[in-house]
């Protein structure tokens, strides 16, 4: 009963924001596609958090938005769960571009973006998942196209995100085995923050740094 209530209160949640931002509920949604227009995509959709469709294995940047993106990273936790502490995706990102130069920013906010359609796989899995790297950059291509980023991920963003497991492990009990060197981290302080929080100030952070985009 408890969970039959939060899910009618989380829907009334979505419908009171399609509310307010355009009348009728759902009413500034585009159409969904027909069923020729679905056939000709490659693979199935997944419906989106905004309540769009987003063909994971077809990825156009047309059909990515940074709501969608906000909201799935906060729901999903790092490392598989295996925290002490609830410690979402959104919040990685958010610290990751708080300790780049201004440049890396928008990237490293968004360089685990693909995640919000493909979800985070742990690190030792992926290697091992035939056709997951190919859907991965695919997805990311999109996402680099959508938000006019380079497809190539800065080496500053990359080693930043290696970097940061070394405070990241602050998070997580003893481990009985001896982890790869990760080196003293990058200075990030965890805050463990509510999927709502996380996604506040990811969206935070994106305005943020696209007005600075602009401007520049």
């Amino acid at each position: 009963m408890l969970e039959e209530a939060e899910d009618r209160a989380a829907r009334a949640a979505v419908e009171e924001r399609q509310m307010r931002a355009g009348g009728k509920v759902i009413s500034h949604l585009p159409k969904p596609y027909n069923d020729n227009e679905q056939s000709a995509r490659k693979g199935d959709w997944l419906q989106t958090y905004s309540g769009r469709q987003f063909w994971p294995l077809d990825p156009r940047a047309d059909e990515v938005f940074i709501e969608d993106v906000a909201h799935a990273l906060s729901m999903q936790c790092r490392y598989a769960g295996h925290c002490l502490r609830f410690y979402s995706v959104a919040e990685h990102s958010v610290l990751l571009a708080r300790h780049v130069s201004p440049e890396s920013r928008l990237w490293a906010l968004l360089h685990d973006a693909s995640e919000a359609y493909l979800v985070d796989v742990p690190r030792p899995v992926k290697p091992f998942l035939p056709g997951y790297k190919q859907a991965e950059n695919s997805v990311m291509a999109a996402i680099c196209e959508r938000f006019g980023l380079p497809h190539e991920m800065p080496a500053e963003v990359k080693a930043a995100d290696r970097a940061i497991i070394g405070d990241e492990r602050s998070n997580m009990a003893p481990c009985v085995a001896e982890w790869y060197a990760t080196g003293p981290g990058i200075g990030a302080h965890l805050q463990y923050w509510s999927p709502e929080k996380a996604k506040a100030q990811f969206l935070h952070e994106f305005r943020k740094l696209t007005a600075w985009r602009a401007a520049a």
